[in-house]
């Protein structure tokens, strides 16, 4: 079970887009896939069809350790694609396990619970990846992520400001690598929103590319007019309308991820 982080302290770069379109690519690719969603507006549950009143339990119960993460986990109208759904409570947490010395690996021990669940279970209804969609801060919740993470994919904007708050993320990164998760690592950075008419968009992508290297995948996220209105009808894109070229680039991003995987394992 491979937990990848999806992480990055700027809004509006293509979290929660990326974490529920990346998740159901994964999930049509065969992979039996978990979103968490650690963010308290709860846009990917939303987007995944979970209503607010539906959400009886949260990742609000798992982290203050009053459920455990299979409990709280729910199937979607993807095959083989669940989600752990958030709700505003969420925006008190840190307040509440502030105190507790554990405070950063509230999920790290929900995670290990659910991995030793799963292998009592068929291995065909093991999870094989998890997806945890962070709020756009560096606070207790993105830490309590990184700390549980095997990897981190950072979605970044094609525009000039999502470069700026790059180094800040690697930083941060680098910071819980030293303090909390030895085995942290960079798994990515998709570049999302790219409209190749605008050239700053191809000159941040050019600068990305030529700062961090082969740590930027080579698929890239069109701006697409579907994958902003595929939300708004409780799908992700591929589920909306497959053809267009944002669901393509999706399952291109999933391909690409699966092959990293593969290439990790075997190194």
């Amino acid at each position: 079970m491979r937990v990848l982080v999806l992480a990055n302290q700027k809004g509006g770069v293509g979290k929660t887009t990326t974490a529920i379109n990346l998740g159901t690519a994964l999930a049509a690719m065969g992979e039996r896939v978990l979103i968490i969603d650690l963010d308290p507006q709860g846009n990917a549950s939303t987007g995944l069809g979970i209503g607010r009143a539906e959400r009886e339990f949260s990742t609000y119960d798992v982290l203050t350790g009053e459920q455990s993460l299979a409990a709280v986990l729910r199937e979607t109208g993807v095959p083989r694609l669940f989600i752990a759904p958030s709700t505003i409570d969420l925006v008190g947490l840190e307040l509440e396990i502030a105190a507790r010395p554990d405070r950063a690996f509230c999920l790290k021990k929900a995670l290990t619970s659910l991995a030793e669940e799963q292998r009592g279970g068929p291995i065909e209804e093991r999870l094989t990846y998890v997806l945890v969609d962070c709020p756009p801060s560096l606070n207790l919740l993105t830490m309590n992520a990184m700390a549980a993470a095997d990897s981190v994919v950072v979605p970044l904007q094609c525009e000039f400001f999502a470069l700026e708050g790059l180094s800040q993320l690697l930083s941060t990164v680098e910071q819980v690598k030293n303090t909390l998760n030895p085995g942290l690592t960079i798994h990515g950075i998709v570049l999302t929103m790219f409209d190749q008419r605008n050239s700053l968009a191809v000159q941040v992508v050019a600068d990305v590319r030529g700062f961090m290297g082969d740590k930027v995948y080579e698929t890239v996220i069109p701006r697409n007019v579907r994958v902003s209105e595929a939300p708004s009808h409780g799908k992700p894109v591929l589920l909306y309308d497959l053809k267009c070229s944002g669901s393509q680039a999706y399952l291109k991003l999933a391909s690409e991820v699966i092959q990293r995987e593969r290439q990790q394992r075997a190194a």
